[in-house]
């Protein structure tokens, strides 16, 4: 007889009532919800709980539920519109220390959270928000890598006395140095070898008392490498400070990165904040030489004329006592005897000394802090468009930005916090201080491609994706039943398990559910069935040979197996290939693909025949089956 032990029929009914409790979640939708955390020394505890709960009944907020979580402080609600009054509220009470996100909650009840059951996680093209790819300037790291090596090679030359003529960065990312006599050339360059590893050293072509230095190889590699890591980083913590839950910041290739916030509204000043490389350097202004000599003439050796925030000119010393790295918190906030916005700034322990000594020993003069930023913009022609190089890609231009905020006497020796005033407006004191709280990013990017989803369209998205999966399954049930009767009537329960299955594993793993992760779910349905009508015109071949039913079954299953697992292995590779080349979009829709086929493999191979031998299997003699 057909008939499988209990065991295996036990374990069959687990596995199907386990995927019917991890996929329950997925029906309850969510709720929207404000998610608190602490920032920069503050804490998260039942005190804050209590906090927000008077805020929100004393501004008559109705909310659905407020516990701690893991990440904080999270605060559910039923209307979305209360939610956003509830942020602003909320963010704006519990001051710099608290930083505030939307979110959405599942609504999903205890019992299956006690569980583990989760549902899935919703991408952008479906929840909405907005998509950026990132293009980071390679060619600017290693050049301020070059820079920061010119400048270290000079200091390293002065200290061991050797006495240099040049010592420059070229346009083409060459270090020049030019020596007086061919022992002081000799010394150099056994110093660069010594301490300079990143740096190949030649001797110059013309002249035997000149050195030239580029970056090998491994050092270029390793610069880009930092340049990435550390541009993904700051940016990770910059929509962090944005107030963006579950966001999507990971790299693409080896010079690109994705940015995706869902539920983001002020996308303008997303764009702003992530594509901005900004910090701040502290000088001391030059007070022995003249301002108007300098301008007429030039800067002085070790000076540099910069411009304030009114555009007039001011001589600093070229020397940086320390910068934005130094920088561990910065808050705005607005200054009580004049009413104007300010920047509070508090620096690091190594930050913190320096202030102390440089303000110490020159009370009485001028410290001015510069603001430092790249921007880059595409490079147009005079009717405005964008203008393309040879390789078909659009040119972009590339600026630095230095600017003198304020240059306040030192009237007393400062620690290790400060204030910085002459800022425009409150937006700009925000803006600035998210920035250096976030840290510089280590190289420029270019927002070379955004897309843009709204909320109401992924909310379409998710239903037209739920009915296409639906109509497809109703048709494929249809279509199996009528031609296969009381077998197709099987198949079409074991169909519906491979869904559930499919749904469950997706997220026991938490995967993201997109659209193409919605098309792979369809194409699974349509695919599963492939191996339920190979087993059975195997059934209907052996019966048509005159075998008894009970044969014809068990010989019908047994000899599809092979050509049923041949022509899903084939699939299942070319979904690995998706994966591995594929990047994106194209990785979600191979994920569920390659899911789909080995769920898709249980339910009709083994899911089918239990039903089978459930409904012929413990019949000795069975004169006939209805397929």
């Amino acid at each position: 007889m057909n008939q499988y032990p209990w065991w295996k029929n036990a374990f069959i009914g687990l596995i199907v009532v386990l995927g019917l409790i991890y996929a329950l979640p997925n029906l309850y939708g969510d709720n929207p919800a404000v998610e608190i955390q602490a920032t920069h020394g503050a804490r998260v505890n039942d005190a804050t709980v209590a906090r927000v709960r008077r805020l929100l009944a004393a501004a008559h907020l109705p909310y659905k539920h407020i516990g701690r979580v893991a990440k904080g402080v999270q605060v559910r609600f039923r209307r979305a519109g209360v939610q956003m009054r509830a942020r602003d509220l909320i963010g704006q009470k519990l001051g710099p220390g608290f930083h505030t996100a939307l979110a959405l909650a599942p609504a999903d009840p205890s019992w299956l959270r006690a569980l583990g059951a989760r549902p899935m996680y919703l991408g952008l093209d479906l929840r909405g928000g907005v998509h950026f790819l990132l293009r980071v300037d390679m060619h600017a790291a290693l050049h301020k890598a070059l820079v920061e090596d010119t400048r270290a090679l000079r200091r390293a030359l002065r200290h061991r006395h050797i006495r240099y003529r040049e010592a420059r960065l070229t346009k083409t990312g060459v270090v020049k140095l030019r020596f007086r006599n061919a022992a002081q050339t000799h010394e150099a360059r056994r110093l660069m070898t010594q301490r300079f590893t990143d740096l190949a050293v030649t001797s110059g072509s013309h002249n035997p008392n000149t050195l030239r230095a580029v970056m090998t190889p491994a050092a270029i590699a390793a610069r880009q490498h930092y340049a990435l890591e550390q541009n993904l980083t700051a940016l990770r913590r910059r929509v962090n400070e944005l107030g963006v839950a579950a966001p999507v910041i990971q790299q693409e290739g080896q010079s690109r990165i994705v940015v995706e916030l869902p539920g983001v509204e002020d996308i303008a000043r997303a764009k702003e904040i992530l594509g901005r490389t900004a910090t701040l350097e502290i000088h001391m202004v030059d007070s022995k030489n003249s301002l108007a000599t300098a301008v007429s003439n030039g800067a002085p050796p070790g000076t540099r004329i910069y411009d304030n925030r009114h555009g007039q000119p001011i001589l600093l010393y070229d020397r940086v006592l320390y910068s934005g790295d130094d920088i561990t918190n910065a808050s705005a906030g607005v200054d009580p005897q004049t009413g104007q916005p300010v920047v509070n700034i508090t620096l690091n322990g190594r930050g913190a000394a320096i202030n102390a000594r440089v303000t110490r020993r020159n009370v009485g003069q001028r410290m001015a802090v510069v603001y430092v930023e790249v921007q880059s913009h595409l490079k147009r022609n005079d009717q405005g468009v964008p203008i393309r190089g040879p390789d078909g890609r659009r040119e972009r231009v590339t600026r630095k930005i230095e600017r003198v905020i304020t240059a306040p006497v030192i009237r007393e020796a400062l620690g290790g916090s400060f204030q910085i005033t002459g800022i425009g407006s409150v937006r700009q004191a925000r803006n600035l201080s998210l920035l250096l709280r976030a840290g510089a990013l280590a190289a420029p990017v270019s927002i070379i491609a955004e897309r843009t989803v709204g909320p109401s369209l992924g909310a379409a998205n998710i239903t037209r994706g739920f009915y296409a999966t639906l109509f497809g399954f109703l048709a494929i049930a249809v279509f199996i039943t009528v031609y296969y009767r009381t077998f197709g009537v099987l198949a079409a329960i074991a169909l519906a398990t491979n869904v559930v299955l499919l749904v469950a594993v997706l997220s026991v793993l938490q995967a993201t559910l997109t659209l193409p992760g919605i098309a792979g779910i369809a194409l699974t349905v349509g695919m599963a069935i492939d191996a339920n009508v190979l087993i059975f015109e195997r059934i209907r071949e052996e019966l048509r040979n005159k075998n008894s039913p009970q044969a014809a079954i068990a010989t019908g299953f047994d000899k599809a197996m092979g050509t049923i697992v041949d022509s899903n292995m084939t699939t299942f590779i070319a979904g690995l290939a998706l994966f591995w080349l594929g990047s994106g979009s194209v990785r979600g829709f191979a994920v569920t693909l390659c899911l789909g086929i080995l769920t898709s493999l249980f339910s009709a191979i083994v899911v089918t025949r239990a039903l089978v031998n459930a409904v012929y299997g413990r019949r000795r003699r069975l004169a006939r089956v209805d397929i």
